[in-house]
């Protein structure tokens, strides 16, 4: 075949452009780590409209910000596509199905298995493979999927951060802080793998080491997307909240890191907004919502604007919690109705998988607003909400959604459930003073012994992480 170039994992691609190949290969690399300048792909097109790949990961990359371009640009591959690549025929199936209607998430992993089964050092395939499975909750299927091809990229880069984010969310924690470490000492700027560290050390309690290894490597940030830098500053700020650093440092954070990607010109604020409020529900639970002033409302006043809804479920059901608590009562039925509607188009499948999304987002709702009863009867008495990953969410953002349950337990009168639960997630985080400082209120609450000691306990921690 004439004019064929190779990519950077060797596989061919029909195009006579050298620049739309380096192009093709600059995105590969901004996806991979997290950087700013991922429209670099539209630059391919400019050196060979004809490129097949060139043409669907365009459409792949521009699917949420301009569906009719991208429509255009899948329909520009597939008129070429008989004389392209069978590697480009694999990349153009596998995308070209996520644009279906009725798409099954299942069969999409499935045809990315079939990709890596015959292009294993396709990281880039990997790497959105992995993110149908995180929004699946599925860290299973994403660990197989790494697992799969990991013999043949040993040495690559980004593989082994990709590794332990799904190894951390099964709770193979020493695993991931090795897979973590590796991917560190082959690239110290690989921002997956320093994130994933910091998620071990901080679901560990090893809040301080957390820190001081975040807080070193963010001089190498300036070059992340707006998710991932306010995301890894999330992280930092969490660390500080729960090692009881003083909130104005977690403020600071919010303000000095967060909140001020708005002011960059090349910031995507959706990806700022989903960090915000993730923050700011955190630091409301604990009851230091006061030391923000008035910060939850400017940033609840931008979120009114619908072009940042029904991007994804967890941010909106953040922004549902912020509209509803600022008293932006019409905005956000407005924005639950919306939810409902495009629960009732999804397949039958489909519907039954998100139909949980769609109960923590009434209960949310229903929380900000201050009707804690009502919250706590629509999600049940066995409420865990590890089992609502499906709004795509990681352990760590979820949690906070398991701390507004037990605060509302607690504030219901319902002080023996909330000890319960409370005791059951103190096995596996020993470490976290809020969780003692919960026990040591329901124990209060219901009168038993023990609430000084559950105190002591609690305070020593406060103590032992920050000066």
């Amino acid at each position: 075949m004439e004019g064929l170039k190779s990519d950077k994992w060797g596989y061919e691609v029909k195009t006579s452009s050298d620049s739309c190949i380096s192009a093709i290969n600059d995105y590969y690399h901004q996806v991979l780590a997290y950087g700013r300048n991922m429209e670099v792909i539209l630059e391919a097109l400019v050196h060979d409209k004809d490129c097949v790949l060139a043409n669907v990961l365009a459409a792949h990359f521009l699917h949420s910000s301009d569906p009719s371009k991208a429509a255009q640009l899948i329909e520009a591959a597939n008129s070429r596509i008989e004389q392209s690549t069978s590697y480009e025929k694999a990349v153009f199936e596998t995308i070209n199905y996520l644009f279906s209607h009725d798409r099954d998430d299942d069969v999409a992993v499935e045809l990315h298995s079939k990709l890596l089964r015959d292009f294993p050092r396709d990281l880039l395939s990997l790497k959105r493979a992995q993110l149908l499975c995180f929004y699946m909750g599925r860290a299973d299927l994403s660990l197989d999927l790494v697992q799969q091809v990991l013999p043949h990229n040993q040495q690559e880069n980004y593989v082994y951060g990709m590794l332990a984010f799904p190894l951390l969310e099964l709770g193979r924690m020493a695993d991931a802080e090795d897979a973590a470490k590796r991917g560190f000492e082959i690239n110290k700027q690989d921002f997956w793998s320093q994130h994933a560290l910091c998620h071990v050390l901080q679901y560990e309690c090893r809040y301080k080491e957390a820190v001081q290894f975040m807080e070193e490597c963010s001089k190498s940030w300036s070059s992340c997307s707006s998710f991932m830098l306010t995301h890894n500053w999330w992280h930092v700020a969490l660390c500080y909240l729960e090692g009881h650093s003083p909130i104005t440092k977690v403020r600071e954070i919010y303000d000095d890191h967060i909140w001020k990607e708005l002011e960059r010109t090349d910031a995507v604020p959706v990806e700022m907004y989903i960090n915000a409020l993730g923050l700011l529900l955190r630091v409301y639970v604990r009851g230091k919502l006061d030391v923000f002033e008035d910060r939850l409302k400017i940033l609840a006043a931008s979120l009114t604007d619908q072009a940042n809804w029904f991007l994804e479920w967890h941010l909106d059901l953040l922004i549902l919690w912020a509209l509803a608590f600022t008293k932006e009562l019409s905005k956000a039925e407005d924005l639950l109705n919306g939810l409902k509607l495009r629960l009732s188009k999804m397949s039958k499948k489909k519907q039954q998988i998100m139909q949980r999304a769609m109960q923590l987002a009434e209960a949310v709702y229903e929380f900000g607003r201050g009707n804690e009863k009502q919250a706590l009867e629509i999600l049940g008495p066995n409420f865990d909400a590890y089992t609502y990953k499906i709004i795509g969410a990681s352990d760590e953002q979820i949690d906070v959604f398991n701390e507004v349950w037990y605060v509302m337990l607690l504030n219901t009168g319902q002080a023996t459930k909330a000890i319960e639960s409370i005791e059951k997630q103190l096995k596996q985080r020993e470490g976290a003073p809020f969780l003692w400082r919960l026990l040591e209120k329901g124990y209060k609450l219901s009168g038993r012994p023990g609430a000084a000691t559950i105190g002591e306990k609690a305070r020593v921690l406060e103590t032992a992480y920050f000066d």
